[in-house]
C-alpha cells in the first residue's frame, strides 16, 4: 500500500550552521547582560543599604541634638518658671505687707479724727487754732498721704503680679509644648525599622501649616525668657520701692505722732499753768471779797452808828431854838452843835460814799470772780479734753495684732476662749 509523504522545507547546511551560531551568540550576550544587571543590582543594593543606614544614623544624631537642644531650653524655662513662682510669692508677700500697713493706718487716722472731734468740745475763748490743732490737722494730712501712697503701691503690686502671671502662663505654655515636643522626638529617636508601630503614611512629605524655622523657634523661647526676666527685674525694683515706702511712711507717721503729742503736752502744760493762775486769782479774789464784805458791814455799822449822835445834836439844836427872847443867843454851844451836825453830816456822807465805792468794788470783784469761774470751767474742760486726747492716743502705742489674732478677735473666738477660761 503506498503512503503519502508530507512536503517539508529543506534547509541548506549553511543555514543550519548560521542558526546554531546565532543561538549561541544570543545566549552569551544575554548572559553578559544578565551578569551586568546582577552586578549593578548588587552594587545598588549595597549602596542603598549603606545610604539608608547613614541617613538613619544622621537623623538619629539630628534627633539626639534636637532632644538635647529642647532639654537645654526646657531646663532654662523650668528655672525661669521657678524664679517666676518665687518672685510672685515674694511680691504677693510685699503686697500683703502693704495692705496690712494700709489697714493699720485706719487706727491713727481714727485717733487723729477723734482727737479733733474731742477738741471741738472746747468752749469760749479756748476755741483756739493752736499748735496742737495744727499738728492734728497735719497728722490727718500725713496719714491721708501715706494711705494714698500705700494704695498706689498695692495697685502697682497687683498690676505687676498680673504681668508676672501673664509671663508665667507664657513660659508654662512654652514649657508644656516643649515637653510634648521632647516626648515626640524621644519616641522618634527610639523608633527603629523593626518597631511594630511603623507604617506608611499618606503625604508624609507635606509641610504642616504653622511650621516655623529653628531661628523663630529659638527666638520665641528667648523672647519669653527675656520678658520674664524683665518682669522679674521690674518686680524686684517694685519690692524695693514698697519696702522703702513702708519704712518711710512709718518714719513720717512716727515723726508726726511725736510732734503732735509734743504739741498736745505743751498745750496741756499751758492749760495747767493757766488753770493754776486762775485758781490762785480765784482764791485771792474770794479772800478780797470776804475782806471787802466785812469792811462794807463795818462801814454800814459806822453809818448806822452816826444816827444817834446826829439825832442828839439835831435835837439839842432844835430844843435850844425854844429859848426865850434874848436867851436865843448864838453862843459857843450853838456854834459847837452846828459844827457837830455839819461834821456828822459830812462824816455820814463820806461813809456813804465810801460804802458805795466798796459796794461797787464788791460788784466788780464778784463779776471778776464769776468770769474767773467761767474761764476756769473752760480751762478745766479744755484740759480734760486734751488729757482725754492723750489717753486716746495711747492706742497708738499698743502692740499691733497679728493676722491670726485679728481674725480671732473678729470672729469672737478669742472672747469665747476668755469666757471659758474665766
Amino acid at each position: 500500500m503506498a503512503t503519502q509523504v508530507r512536503p517539508t522545507t529543506r534547509f541548506q547546511p549553511p543555514d543550519w550552521f548560521t542558526n546554531n551560531y546565532t543561538i549561541s551568540t544570543n545566549a552569551e550576550r544575554q548572559r553578559d547582560a544578565s551578569h551586568q544587571v546582577r552586578q549593578e543590582g548588587r552594587f545598588l543594593t549595597n549602596e542603598t543599604d549603606n545610604q539608608t543606614k547613614w541617613d538613619q544614623h544622621s537623623n538619629n544624631v539630628r534627633l539626639a541634638d534636637r532632644v538635647d537642644h529642647i532639654r537645654k531650653w526646657k531646663e532654662i524655662l523650668e528655672k525661669t518658671l521657678a524664679d517666676l513662682d518665687q518672685e510672685i510669692a515674694d511680691l504677693s508677700d510685699s503686697k500683703e505687707l502693704t495692705e496690712q500697713a494700709l489697714e493699720a493706718k485706719n487706727l491713727p487716722l481714727d485717733v487723729a479724727v477723734e482727737c479733733l472731734t474731742l477738741r471741738e468740745g472746747r468752749q469760749g475763748i479756748d476755741i483756739v487754732q493752736d499748735e496742737a490743732e495744727n499738728q492734728l490737722h497735719k497728722e490727718v494730712e500725713v496719714i491721708e498721704g501715706i494711705r494714698k501712697n500705700l494704695q498706689q503701691r498695692v495697685s502697682d503690686s497687683f498690676e505687676q503680679i498680673c504681668l508676672l502671671q501673664e509671663a508665667r502662663q507664657q513660659i508654662q505654655a512654652d514649657l508644656q509644648d516643649k515637653n510634648i515636643a521632647l516626648g515626640i522626638d524621644i519616641d522618634q529617636y527610639n523608633l527603629t525599622d523593626r518597631s511594630p508601630n511603623i507604617s506608611y503614611k499618606p503625604d508624609s512629605l507635606r509641610v504642616p501649616k504653622g511650621s516655623t524655622t529653628p531661628q523663630q523657634w529659638e527666638d520665641f523661647s528667648r523672647y519669653n525668657k527675656e520678658r520674664a526676666d524683665a518682669e522679674m527685674q521690674a518686680s524686684g525694683r517694685l519690692r524695693e520701692a514698697i519696702h522703702h515706702t513702708l519704712q518711710k511712711t512709718d518714719n513720717d507717721l512716727e515723726a508726726q505722732k511725736i510732734a503732735t503729742e509734743f504739741a498736745l503736752r505743751k498745750r496741756i502744760h499751758e492749760f495747767e499753768r493757766a488753770k493754776d493762775e486762775l485758781e490762785w486769782q480765784k482764791k485771792n479774789t474770794e479772800d478780797e471779797i470776804a475782806e471787802l464784805e466785812n469792811d462794807i458791814r463795818k462801814l454800814a455799822e459806822a453809818i448806822r452808828a452816826k444816827t444817834n449822835p446826829m439825832k442828839l445834836a439835831q435835837t439839842r439844836l432844835e430844843n435850844r431854838t425854844y429859848r426865850p427872847n434874848v436867851e436865843l443867843c448864838r453862843d459857843a454851844p450853838q456854834y459847837g452843835l452846828t459844827d457837830e451836825v455839819k461834821q456828822l453830816e459830812a462824816t455820814k456822807k463820806a461813809l456813804e460814799e465810801k460804802l458805795k465805792q466798796a459796794q461797787h468794788a464788791l460788784d466788780g470783784l464778784e463779776k471778776n470772780l464769776h468770769r474767773i469761774n467761767d474761764d476756769l470751767a473752760l480751762k478745766n474742760n479744755s484740759l480734760m479734753l486734751d488729757k482725754r486726747n492723750m489717753s486716746v492716743r495711747e492706742k497708738l502705742n499698743a502692740r499691733p495684732q497679728t493676722s491670726v489674732e485679728r481674725n480671732l478677735t473678729l470672729t469672737g473666738i478669742e472672747r469665747e476662749k476668755t469666757k471659758v477660761l474665766a
